[in-house]
């Protein structure tokens, strides 16, 4: 079964709910006040099911808006999700105000389908109802519906004339109608928001994209709560699950309706980001006066509204019926992603001024040629939007995950979509990265020119350690560790332990510096386990104090050295005879006290506690109370 969503549009009294009630048999009109005044305040809801020439069966649901000027608002919120329009013109009264703004609205939104209906074709006598189509094709000429290509269809919803011709129309239509994306990520945006007896809180709206199953879990936009799914209905009847291009009603389990409004969305949880910045391709209607840079403006877009400042991309203002780039500031965050539609409205006077589509809804601050990334986002296929994408972010690259964020893309149509990039080496995947293979050449070139800035500045040290590289590159671990594996098979740089360093390159000493390095060593060599206080060896020296302290670092990491405490150095092989002394105990003496220590070394206690926690975490020895256990 094929779901096709039509909305009505027109001006206030030409009949748009008595055409739908005449179709559908349902009164779109569920407000008290509506049936009390006999105007449509608010959107209302409909439907019909009508049989395809293929045998398949169509799923019409009918979204009736308002057709007063003050109630545009309203119809902006019923209209974002359509397929189809009925642009609704009375016979007796012809094209008013708020058919020409209605029908701006459909074409801003990108409408491409649907019928005119002359409604109160009974209202006229037929020389009337001819002038009235005359004047109405000419008023529609060159649109998406020119009547050589769109019917006009004359009916009576009174008398039931022309109805069955409107219905033909409708199939035909629908049939040609492009079926939403139902294999996409869900979004549902909200129209209603009502508590049913019996059931709790209850949300209704035109699914966009994707399912929404019973019992799933979703999060609710931009607030960021967590819902479960209690019940869904379809069209008005229960159902497993909603597709795309559905009108849904949804119960939902863990929140009351005092948390939910119309203008928010329900999508996949942790799939998502809000924006309160878009940039996009606006267009603005001839009959609307100039849009000036930094402008205040009602936006609209689904079934949400804000106020938003528009931000011009290299121009002062926009001519009437000129498109231009621009980013819209919102007052607040909303789902949106790149392919959707909005209108702008003038902020006083409030009236329709212009529309567009939204081509980034995570736009980079300060970001270098802005315009010819948005001709690409506008235009260009999708493996060139991706890379684009990828380009832009540089060294640091595009995770899979934040690419379904900007694009609205699942994962594996991600990379479907850069199957060639990634063969050909234009763009690299680390992990869950992708990288642009240019971005991944400089930050390696960056990387040689630190470690050899650091070699420069620090002669006596043997290599910079990785986490001081990465932390001047700025870069995360995975692409760092691709960056370095990179240059370790092209040989450009080697890695020793956690240090790098240039091919031939470690420690340069000077003449002094090398006598230096031989005079602490022979200190700590000849004196045994009696060793001297390290900053007495180093006021001996020639090199001053900072070369001093990197010829002892440079001992250390050689091993030459070891290091008890701040001030306690021991040589390698002292400690080392040391361990065979002690092991040699073990034959006789399978436990050792402080006391026998002391004897055996000839230190005083000063050395022989550190000494003895050496022996403890080279597992030499285990202390047992107040002995040691040799092992």
């Amino acid at each position: 079964m094929k779901s096709v969503i039509v909305g009505t549009a027109g001006h206030i009294d030409h009949g748009k709910t008595s055409l739908v009630k005449a179709l559908t048999g349902i009164d779109a009109d569920r407000l008290e006040e509506e049936k009390r005044r006999g105007i449509t305040i608010d959107i209302g809801f409909a439907h019909l099911e009508l049989p395809a020439p293929n045998g398949q069966t169509l799923r019409l649901g009918f979204v009736d808006v308002p057709g007063h000027e003050r109630f545009v608002r309203n119809m902006l919120a019923g209209v974002g999700g359509i397929d189809l329009v009925l642009l609704v013109i009375a016979a007796d009264e012809g094209i008013k105000p708020q058919t020409r703004e209605h029908f701006d609205i459909c074409r801003l939104l990108g409408v491409r389908r649907g019928i005119t209906v002359l409604t109160k074709s009974d209202a006229v006598d037929p020389d009337t109802l001819a002038v009235v189509r005359l004047e109405v094709e000419d008023f529609l000429r060159g649109s998406f519906l020119d009547a050589s290509h769109s019917p006009v269809v004359s009916v009576s919803s009174l008398t039931g004339a022309g109805l069955e011709e409107l219905r033909s129309a409708l199939v035909k239509i629908s049939t040609e109608v492009s079926a939403k994306d139902s294999t996409a990520l869900a979004r549902l945006p909200i129209d209603r928001v009502f508590t049913m007896k019996g059931f709790g809180t209850v949300v209704t709206g035109t699914l966009v994209s994707g399912t929404i199953s019973r019992e799933e879990e979703l999060e609710l936009f931009p607030t960021g709560a967590r819902v479960r799914v209690r019940g869904v209905q379809v069209h008005g009847s229960a159902a497993e699950q909603a597709i795309a291009g559905q009108r849904t009603a949804l119960n939902l389990a863990g929140i009351s309706t005092g948390d939910l409004a119309r203008g928010m969305t329900l999508a996949p949880p942790d799939t998502f980001q809000t924006a309160a910045r878009l940039d996009v391709s606006l267009s603005l209607l001839a009959s609307a006066k100039p849009l000036k840079d930094r402008a205040r403006i009602h936006f609209h877009a689904y079934t949400m509204e804000t106020i938003a400042e528009v931000r011009l991309h290299q121009a002062k203002q926009v001519t009437p019926g000129a498109q231009a780039y621009a980013q819209l500031r919102l007052a607040e965050p909303t789902l949106l992603l790149p392919g959707d539609r909005f209108i702008l409205r003038h902020f006083s006077p409030v009236v329709t001024i212009a529309g567009g589509v939204v081509l980034d809804a995570a736009p980079i601050v300060k970001m270098k040629n802005v315009q010819e990334l948005l001709k690409v986002l506008e235009g260009g296929s999708p493996e060139a939007v991706l890379e684009a994408r990828i380009a832009r972010r540089g060294r640091n690259g595009l995770t899979l995950s934040r690419a379904t964020i900007e694009t609205g893309w699942r994962a594996k149509f991600i990379l479907q979509q850069l199957a060639a990039p990634l063969q050909n080496g234009t763009v690299r995947r680390v992990d869950d990265t992708l990288l642009n293979a240019v971005s991944l050449g400089q930050l390696m070139s960056s990387l040689l020119n630190e470690v050899a800035e650091f070699h420069k500045n620090n002669p006596l040290v043997a290599g910079i350690s990785k986490e001081e590289l990465r932390d001047k590159l700025r870069v995360s671990v995975e692409i760092f560790a691709a960056a370095i594996d990179a240059l370790l098979r092209e040989k450009k740089l080697h890695v020793a332990g956690e240090l790098v360093h240039l091919p031939g390159r470690g420690v340069v000493m000077k003449d002094d510096e090398a006598q230096s390095k031989e005079i602490i060593e022979k200190a700590f060599a000849t004196a045994g386990l009696k060793v001297p206080s390290l900053k007495e060896v180093l006021a001996g020296l020639k090199v001053d104090k900072v070369r001093a302290q990197k010829i002892v670092t440079l001992l250390l990491r050689d091993k030459a050295l070891v290091k008890l405490s701040d001030d306690l150095v021991f040589h390698q092989s002292a400690l080392a005879d040391l361990r065979r002394k002690v092991a040699v105990l073990k034959s006789t003496t399978p436990k050792i006290d402080v006391a026998r220590f002391k004897d055996l070394t000839g230190v005083s206690r000063k050395y022989a506690i550190p000494l003895l926690e050496y022996l403890d975490r080279e597992h030499v020895t285990r202390r047992v109370g107040d002995e040691r256990l040799i092992l």
